[in-house]
């Protein structure tokens, strides 16, 4: 491991892709749902509601952001349309609950979904009483990742200090922000939509394709290699 650890006191760690993996399919199901809401919106058909959607996102850094910018759209009422869906494909995991018990310092979500969705994936997972708080959209005043305007409300909410701090995320554009900031920063290339978009090798300390593998990983008192 060329990069130390020791200094680690908060362990931040994005959600959807992240502490799920991407097989799970999750998203698809959000992704219908924001197809929707688009179709409804702009009274067009599925092809060019799924434009609009992955034009918006790869832009504005969340679909949401795009709808508001252009279209008006009332934050609250996309994120509780999109996020309304059944959380039965994905399942506790034991070692990933294992792997992230080891994990001295606070667990933290920064998610551009909202923490009534994070908090519903965190349970659904069987790891919701192993975190110590959530940054969300709204506490983001709706200014999605990788803005750097997100990553200092979030800096701010939960009270860490990014020279202290471990970002994992499967988007790899998200992480330049925080490597800016100071943060150690871990790459989970795992084959999510668009994760090797805007990717900067000099911004990964960690590379990684599969969280509990990680966290496995890691040399004793963070793992058990």
């Amino acid at each position: 491991m060329s990069v130390s650890l020791d200094h680690i006191d908060s362990w931040i760690f994005d959600l959807d892709n992240t502490l799920y993996s991407p097989e799970a399919r999750l998203f698809d199901l959000i992704d219908e749902r924001m197809g929707a809401f688009i179709m409804r919106l702009l009274g067009c058909d599925a092809a060019e509601a799924r434009r609009v959607q992955k034009q918006y996102f790869h832009d504005h850094g969340t679909t949401m952001a795009g709808l508001m910018r252009h279209h008006d759209v009332n934050p609250e009422d996309f994120l509780v349309d999109v996020h309304d869906i059944a959380l039965d494909r994905i399942a506790p995991d034991e070692r990933l609950r294992a792997g992230l018990a080891r994990l001295p310092g606070r667990k933290l979500v920064f998610t551009n979904a909202d923490a009534d969705y994070a908090a519903r994936v965190l349970a659904a997972r069987g790891i919701a009483d192993l975190f110590d708080g959530i940054c969300d959209i709204r506490i983001t005043r709706y200014t999605p990742k990788p803005d750097a305007a997100a990553y200092a409300m979030m800096i701010a909410h939960l009270g860490v200090d990014p020279a202290k701090s471990i970002f994992v995320e499967d988007m790899a554009r998200n992480l330049t922000p925080a490597k800016a900031l100071g943060m150690t920063t871990v790459w989970l290339d795992n084959g999510s939509e668009s994760g090797h978009r805007d990717h900067l090798p000099s911004h990964v300390d960690f590379h990684a394709s599969d969280i509990a593998d990680w966290l496995d990983s890691l040399p004793a008192p963070w793992g058990i290699s």
